[in-house]
Parts: structure tokens; C-alpha cells; sequence
């Protein structure tokens, strides 16, 4: 594999051309003459850079009418069309804008390039170069401390991510400022909002404890998305594309440009298919954007409702047989069971049936060069339900009374039963910013109030007693209400050196009523107050050198599961961050370390429950470790590459568990899902106008599936690589330009597993009188090498 390795990149070096390029380099400043550090400035063939601390900027570009463009979060993009004939000085000046939410909604839930937050963005051009159907998490693979992974093994359908170790559930996340994940399972299911990719203007992602957010804490990360801004200019695109494992995905997008200088509509509709790598793992999702826009000098309310439909055939099972994992690693055991001839079977609706539609109503005002207020309200409509074929079950499970017929007793039954989630969510947030040039303070306040209905039936039985169709055998309710307050300031002491200070408070409530699908009573009342204070500083050593500190709290309250497992401690955690940051006009480079203490972290315990979601158990204190750096380097005039490198140390410090019928303190384990090297590597080239080509690389190292560092609970590291060209066809008659992209995933054909559940039992049979503890291990394998083609026609 080494040798293909060596030969693909020499194959990129032999594909460098002899055009004749030059430099174009400049300053990109404010209306005010400020620099604006960290904007983009991207040429037609998706090469580009960034600025440094000082705004300055220097890219290589081909001789010729060339077309650059200028952008930066909060301020209006500026296409610039020059005449290359030799190296040149191009200096930029940007306006603020009022027709984006990122001057003050981005304000309030991210932080700038120069703050103490460790953090990635990510912008549409870079998100566009990939999106040909596979989820969010998986854009964000090569970002620093990322892995993502996929119960079908290819990237559509349920996707999920870890950063720094933290699984979904602890990564925060939020649409335009309004919280995303679930409010009971604190897990964020992106399968609900398929090509949700499509309509995304900007991200960020967070790592640590970030800044203040809404929504649960985050302990490993907060992810932070726009939707698409609005667009002066009417437009219209068609995407197309196909693959492996019958995958395709089509989309349509509009926007009617600003009519009459204020008012715009724009939206997206999208279908996803795909068979999936795992057997019978389909996926068919369909989704919506829809937005109407209302915008002045000072004002700029958007009326959003988007959403998604997904019917995905289950794969959550995995494979706990080793031979099968070698042998016949696409074998899916759900819906299995055995006919009335000892034939084995598979229930072809054994499937997730489950829609989401979000409706978000957001307000922008500026009142004048200092002040600005955000204020947002969102209703979330949530339901749906999976079907499950289940042999052999127990009249008791579903309250069913005992048959007797003759002397025979018939108290077991074959089912088909349909567990459902009917959920209502609300929100309310409300901001306010000043700025001058020595503060930039926010503050607001945030409540959301979401309830729920749990309830099971049988929509078929072999010996269905009493019952009638759909009858309800179990039946509960979760409502959680929330309120948050939070100011953030930062202030410049002088040239070099600046402050940051961040309060929170957090208050909620969680009550619970009816029983659980094991027939359980689960009544919960609780109330938590969280005070999660921050602080930091960025000393600015010379242009080209930054330096920060940072220190923040966060606490996190239990989700449903855990509270059916008996866990109702709250977390928390004290996030260090120390970092270095280096720039110039062809390299940039971002390197921080952090120490996360934890007491009563909640840690996959490797276990599943019996719908395959990840159970959780309190580590008592803990601990991770760990060094991050990622980079931007300008190798050639055509050819940069982005490398970033996570390793860490994290580790249970006295962790307990049960072994062989007692208790025994394991001391110092590694934390569950916990790699000690995430590294991640994007190379990019571009021979010719227009065309890019990109070679992209990650290495999870080994990581255990469970906390007492068992063999057996061992995923092996994995090393992985992936091609992306795109190719952008303009000077066309008809259309703006064709985007002609390509991905092939997995280019050498490594067999890996990216997930997979450990669990251990109590064994009292084999040696009557003793206890011995027997382990076991399931696996979720990933796709080997497969590919996605995609053209996008922009009107």
C-alpha cells in the first residue's frame, strides 16, 4: 500500500504544468481600514488562501483575465476581475453586509480567527467540492480530532461523529443559534436532514468547551451551521449525482434575487437513494429548504422552513461473528428470522420511518455602527417511528395475557411492533452586540420548553391473546424546559493583547411520566442549575505570531438513557486550551494543547441497547490529554497540502467495574473511543484553469471499545485515502458555468471498521458456584473502495 501511496503522489507531481503564473498580493481591510484577519480569497480554480493577523494575503495565479474573490464572515464578497500579466499588489476593502444573519448571529455562538477558542471553519466553496450525498459528519472528516463513521459503511443514511473522543451525543450543535440535538437522547441524527449540506452558507466547529452556546454543554465539541444567505442576484441549480451501491442524489435550488431591492425567496428540494455497502441497508431521504427574506440598510428578517423525510432499512446490529466479518463483511442480521421450515429470513420492513420540519422565523436589526440585536424563534415538529419483526416473544413484554388451549399453555409469540417518538420542540433567543474598536460585548438570553411521546405497538402477532391492532404496550412522556442567560466580551488592551471573559448561567428541568418499552416506571423530576464561567487572552506577538490561553467550565445534565440506567449526576468539565498560532502569505499553521478534566464523565460504556443506541456509564474523574495541529502550506504555486495531527492521552483514573461477581477497581484505564492519534491530510493541485484535483488522507489509530482495556474490545487503526477532482466548465452560452466533481472513496481498498460495541456478561452456569465474566464484541464494517459523480448546472 506504501508503494501505491508513493506512486499517487509522484503522480501528482507529474501532472505539474509550466503555465506562466505570477503573485498577486495585497492587504484586505474593513470600511474602516482595519485588517480583517482570516478572510478568504479563492480564485476560479478553487485554489485560494487566507489572510494573516495583519490582512495580508499572497496567492499564486495564472497569466490572464483571472476572477478572484474576497470574502469574510459578517461582510459582503467582492469578485474582483483583473489582467495578470506580471506579480501584482491587490489591496481590498470590505463592507459590512446586512443581508447575512453573520454579523450578528454568527457573533453570538462563534468566535473570530484571533479569539482564544480553538476552532475550524469550514466555508460553501470548500463544502461544494464533496457534496455529492454523504452526510454533514462526513464533511467534516479531515478536521483536526474528527472521525466519523456509518452503520450502512458509506456516508448515507445514519452517519455520526466524535471529536477529541466525545461521541454526537456531547457535541453541540446548532442551526443558526437554535439547538439541533434531540433535548431527551442528546444525539443529533442528521439522517433527519438529508442534503442539509446543500443549504449551509458557513460552519464552525469548536473543539472543547468553546464559547457560550445554546443548548446542552459541550464536552467535546459545539458545531455551528448557517443556512444559506441571501443572494442579490436570481439563480437557479441543478445537481446530479450517482455511485456505488445505487446511490444517487438529485437537487434543485432557486433564489429570485432581491426584488425591489428588499425581499428575496430562494429554496432547495433534494431526494438521496443508495442501497448502502451493508446488505439491505437503503436509505430513501427526501428534504426541503425554504426561505423568504425581508432586507434594508438595517434590518434583515428571514422567514426559514426546511426539513427532511428518511426510510432507512436498519443496520444498527453490526456483526459479532468473527469468520463473517472476514469473510462476508456486508452480512446485516437485522430483520432475520427463521421461517416454519427452519429457513432463514429476512422482514423486508424492518426499517426507520421518522420526519422532521423545522420552522425558524429570525430578526436582524442594526441600529446604528455600534449596536445590533438578533432575535429568533423556532418551532421543531418531530415523528416517526422503526419496525422490528421479533421471534419468540414473551406475552409479558407486551402485556398480553396467557392462551390456554386444552392443556397447553401459549404464553410466547412472534410480533411485528413499531416503537414511536412524537415530539414537539420551541425556542425563543434573543441577542444584543456593541462594538467600537476597543470592545465587542454580547449578551442574551435563550428558552426552549420540548416534550415528547414514547409509546410501542403491535401491529401484528402470531397469537395476538386480547389485543387488537396497534394497541399501546407501553406509553411515556419526557418535557424539558430550559433557559439560558449568557454575556461575552472582548476587549482590546492594546495593539497586542486582548481579553476574553464569558458567564453563562443554565437552568432546566426534566420530568418524566408512563413506562419505558421494558415496562418500567420512569417518573423523573429533576431541576439542575449550571454557572459555567470562561476566560482567555490572545497576545499578538508580531504579525506572524499568535499566542492564547484559555480556561472554561461546562456542565451537562443526563440524557433519557442514562436516566433509565439509574444516572442522574450531572458532568462536568474544566477545559484548559494553550495555543500558537503562525501565518503568512503561504503558511499557516495552528497548534494548541488541552487538558480536559472531568468528574462523573459520562463514557460509552460499549454497550448497546436493544434498538442500538449507545449506553453510558460515570467514570468518576478523568482526564484527556492532548496536542493538535493543523496547517495550510503553500508547496508549489499550484500545489498546497493541509495536514493536521491530533495526539492524546485519555484516560478513567479509578475506573470500577464488575468482574467474575465482585467489584475491582481497574485504576487507570483508557477512556472508551478514545484514539491516542487522529491525523488527517489534504492535498491539493491544480494543473490547469479550473481544474482541481485532491488527494485525502486519515489515520484513526487503535482505540477501545470499552474502559477496562480489553484485547477484546480492540479496534485496529485504520489508514484511509480518498481522491476528489472537480472541474468547473464556464464562458458558456446558456448557463453560469457547469461544476463537474468526483470522489472515490477509499482508493486502495482497506478493509477497516471505523465503530463496533463491546459487552461483557456474568457467566454462573458453566462452573456451578462460581461467577466468570465472558466478553464479547460486534463490528460495523466501513466501505471498501467506491465512488460518487456529480455535475452541478448553475443558471
Amino acid at each position: 500500500m506504501k508503494k501505491l501511496l508513493i506512486f499517487s503522489v509522484f503522480a501528482f507531481f507529474s501532472f505539474i504544468t509550466f503555465a506562466q503564473e505570477y503573485t498577486v498580493s495585497g492587504i484586505v481591510t474593513n470600511s474602516d481600514g482595519e485588517p480583517l484577519v482570516g478572510a478568504n480569497i479563492i480564485l476560479k480554480s478553487n485554489r485560494g488562501t487566507i489572510t494573516n493577523f495583519d490582512g495580508n494575503y499572497s496567492v499564486t495565479i495564472n497569466q490572464g483575465v483571472q476572477s478572484i474573490v474576497f470574502s469574510h464572515l459578517g461582510y459582503n464578497a467582492e469578485t474582483r476581475s483583473i489582467v495578470v500579466n506580471g506579480d501584482m499588489e491587490l489591496n481590498i476593502s470590505l463592507s459590512k453586509t446586512s443581508e447575512t444573519l453573520d454579523e450578528v448571529l454568527v457573533q453570538a455562538i462563534r468566535v473570530d480567527a484571533d479569539s482564544p477558542i480553538t476552532h475550524s471553519n469550514l466555508e460553501k466553496e470548500e463544502l461544494e467540492k464533496r457534496n455529492l450525498g454523504q452526510d454533514i459528519p462526513y464533511m467534516l472528516s479531515y478536521m483536526p480530532s474528527v472521525v466519523t463513521t456509518s452503520d450502512a459503511g458509506a456516508g448515507v443514511g445514519y452517519t455520526y461523529i466524535r471529536v477529541r473522543g466525545s461521541d454526537a451525543s456531547r457535541v453541540n450543535v446548532t442551526l443558526n443559534g437554535i439547538p439541533y440535538n434531540d433535548s431527551e437522547s442528546q444525539g443529533t441524527f442528521w439522517v433527519n436532514l438529508p442534503d442539509f449540506t446543500s443549504s449551509v452558507q458557513s460552519l464552525q466547529l469548536q473543539r472543547g468547551v468553546g464559547t457560550s452556546t445554546n443548548g446542552s454543554g459541550a464536552f467535546g465539541a459545539s458545531l455551528n451551521l448557517l443556512s444559506d444567505a441571501v443572494s442579490n442576484d436570481a439563480y437557479g441549480e441543478i445537481s446530479n449525482s450517482f455511485g456505488s451501491y445505487n446511490t444517487h442524489k438529485h437537487n434543485v435550488k432557486f433564489s429570485t434575487g432581491l426584488l425591489s431591492n428588499h425581499f428575496e425567496v430562494s429554496g432547495r428540494l433534494s431526494t438521496i437513494k443508495s442501497d448502502g455497502y451493508i446488505d439491505r441497508a437503503s436509505s430513501d431521504l427526501k428534504s426541503y429548504f425554504l426561505q423568504g427574506a425581508f432586507v434594508d440598510d438595517n434590518t434583515l428578517i428571514k422567514a426559514l422552513t426546511f426539513g427532511g423525510k428518511n426510510i432507512t432499512y436498519q443496520s444498527w446490529n453490526g456483526l459479532e461473528d468473527p469468520e463473517k466479518l472476514e469473510n462476508d463483511r456486508t452480512f446485516n442480521t437485522a430483520g432475520m428470522y427463521t421461517d416454519e421450515n427452519g429457513n432463514i429470513q429476512f422482514y423486508d420492513n424492518e426499517i426507520d420511518d421518522y420526519a422532521q420540519d423545522h420552522y425558524q422565523l429570525l430578526w436582524n436589526q442594526r441600529y446604528d455602527n455600534n449596536w445590533s440585536t438578533n432575535l429568533s424563534f423556532n418551532y421543531t415538529r418531530g415523528k416517526g417511528y422503526f419496525e422490528q419483526y421479533k421471534e419468540d416473544q414473551k406475552f409479558k413484554t407486551y402485556g398480553f395475557e396467557p392462551i390456554y388451549i386444552g392443556g397447553d399453555t401459549i404464553n410466547r409469540t412472534d410480533v411485528i411492533r413499531r416503537r414511536w417518538l412524537d415530539n414537539h420542540y420551541y425556542a425563543a433567543n434573543a441577542t444584543v452586540n456593541y462594538k467600537n474598536n476597543s470592545i465587542d460585548f454580547t449578551g442574551g438570553a435563550f428558552y426552549s420548553y420540548y416534550t415528547g411521546d414514547h409509546y410501542g405497538e403491535v401491529i401484528w402477532a402470531r397469537y395476538a391473546s386480547a389485543s387488537e391492532i396497534r394497541d399501546r404496550y407501553y406509553d411515556s412522556n419526557g418535557e424539558k424546559s430550559e433557559f439560558t442567560v449568557f454575556s461575552k466580551a472582548t476587549y482590546r488592551l492594546n495593539e497586542r493583547l486582548s481579553v476574553f471573559g464569558d458567564l453563562q448561567g443554565r437552568f432546566l428541568n426534566y420530568n418524566t411520566t408512563g413506562i419505558t418499552s421494558d415496562l418500567v416506571l420512569m417518573e423523573i423530576d429533576e431541576d439542575y442549575a449550571f454557572f459555567n464561567p470562561k476566560a482567555g487572552l490572545t497576545y499578538k506577538l508580531n504579525p506572524t505570531n499568535q499566542f492564547y490561553f484559555s480556561y472554561g467550565k461546562a456542565h451537562r445534565e443526563p440524557s433519557r438513557n442514562d436516566y433509565e440506567q439509574g444516572i442522574t449526576t450531572p458532568e462536568k468539565l474544566d477545559d484548559f486550551e494553550l495555543g500558537w498560532r503562525f501565518g503568512t502569505a503561504k503558511t499557516k499553521v495552528n497548534t494548541n494543547i488541552y487538558y480536559m478534566h472531568y468528574k462523573d464523565q459520562l463514557v460509552l460504556s460499549g454497550e448497546l441497547n436493544d434498538v442500538g443506541a449507545a449506553l453510558r456509564t460515570s467514570s468518576g474523574k478523568s482526564y484527556r490529554l492532548g496536542l493538535e495541529v493543523d496547517a495550510q502550506i503553500q508547496l508549489l504555486k499550484n500545489l498546497r497540502t493541509l495536514p493536521n495531527i491530533a495526539l492524546s492521552t485519555n484516560k478513567n483514573v479509578d475506573f470500577v467495574t464488575s468482574r467474575d461477581g465482585e467489584l475491582v477497581n481497574l485504576g487507570k484505564t483508557n477512556i472508551s473511543f478514545s484514539p491516542s492519534v487522529v491525523a488527517g491530510n489534504m492535498l491539493e493541485y491544480s494543473p490547469i484553469k479550473n481544474l482541481q484535483l485532491g488527494l485525502l488522507s486519515k489515520f484513526v489509530g487503535e482505540q477501545y471499545m470499552g474502559n477496562i482495556d480489553s484485547e477484546a474490545s480492540k479496534l485496529d487503526s485504520f489508514f484511509i485515502n480518498d481522491l476528489n477532482i472537480v472541474y468547473i466548465l464556464d464562458n458558456l452560452p446558456w448557463v453560469k458555468e457547469i461544476v463537474f466533481s468526483g470522489l472515490v472513496n477509499n482508493i486502495f481498498n482497506v478493509k477497516y471498521v471505523s465503530n463496533g460495541y463491546f459487552y461483557t456478561w456474568d457467566d454462573d452456569f458453566s462452573n456451578p458456584g462460581t461467577v466468570t465474566t465472558i466478553e464479547g464484541a460486534g463490528y460495523y464494517p466501513q466501505a471498501t473502495t467506491n465512488f460518487l459523480l456529480g455535475a452541478t448546472i448553475k443558471f
